[in-house]
């Protein structure tokens, strides 16, 4: 192993005008081109993403960097984001950096761990978990009325807060109005949340092709994330075996497990939102205003 990758030395510098100094840098990740950051000072914290200069998608993973800045100036100016959760972007020697304010919460698989067992089912789980798909609807449905759809609704991007509520992170696939000439072509996100359509468009387009996902596509992804990380079982079934263009053959069918074969106890107002936001047909899913009074 070697040294622990550093963050870029331009960020650092501006950033702990954020959070002040001294500044203590935590490593998250490292993994697919990307590196992200923990940087922690007496007046906050952000998070830090850069580019791997030396992996071999370098120039990819600094356009999607750079796309995902874009994604965040606009969201913010179509107020579908917190102005404050943008912190600061530019360029390295290395490629492309962005910062984001540093969010309190755990990814929803790990905070929803009680809830997969049967002793979750008590009077204090049930409105938490209500709180915690309603908050995430009510973020979605903002970046939907301004004609935005996430793209990469999944658990890693989104964490819980400790108050219960979720967080959304991660704009870098997001897909807005008229923006298929500007980006780097949407291929759908996570293979296991891609809903049916976004699955049938990719099978049915060149690898180069730019898919614009919709919001009804994020619903199914809501859904989907929901259901897998509360019972434990993605919602379609594959063998984890198969190529992703294969998995991607099986999701375009619509097919899903019945959610109450196997849920870990009854909850059927939370059953049956999860349930419609898997409809097969996007039509037929609730939007995700809807779904703030479901929840």
């Amino acid at each position: 192993m070697g040294p622990t990758p550093a963050p870029p030395g331009e960020a650092v510098a501006l950033l702990t005008g954020h959070t002040g100094e001294p500044a203590a840098i935590q490593l998250l990740s490292d993994r697919r081109g990307s590196r992200a950051w923990k940087v922690q000072g007496p007046e906050g914290a952000v998070a830090l993403k850069a580019n791997n200069p030396d992996g071999d998608n370098a120039g990819c993973k600094a356009a999607e960097m750079a796309q995902e800045d874009d994604h965040l100036l606009r969201l913010t100016t179509a107020d579908a984001l917190d102005p404050g959760y943008r912190v600061g972007a530019g360029t390295w020697d290395g490629g492309r950096w962005l910062a984001a304010n540093w969010i309190d919460g755990v990814p929803l698989w790990r905070a929803l761990t009680l809830a997969r067992e049967p002793e979750g089912d008590r009077a204090s789980v049930r409105p938490w978990l209500a709180g915690i798909a309603r908050t995430w609807a009510e973020h979605l449905a903002l970046m939907h009325a301004a004609g935005w759809a996430h793209a990469d609704v999944q658990p890693t991007n989104t964490l819980v807060t400790p108050g219960g509520h979720a967080a959304v992170i991660d704009y870098a696939l997001a897909c807005g109005p008229d923006d298929g000439h500007r980006r780097v072509p949407y291929r759908g996100a996570l293979t296991h949340t891609t809903a049916p359509e976004v699955a049938t468009a990719v099978l049915a387009t060149p690898a180069d092709t730019h898919v614009q996902a919709q919001p009804a596509a994020d619903i199914w992804s809501l859904g989907v994330s929901l259901f897998w990380c509360w019972t434990g079982h993605r919602p379609v079934a594959y063998d984890d075996d198969l190529d992703r263009l294969d998995k991607l053959a099986v999701i375009a069918k619509g097919t899903t497990i019945t959610l109450r074969d196997i849920r870990p106890w009854s909850f059927p107002e939370f059953e049956d939102a999860i349930t419609a936001c898997l409809a097969p047909d996007p039509a037929d899913r609730p939007t995700a205003r809807e779904l703030t009074a479901a929840w």
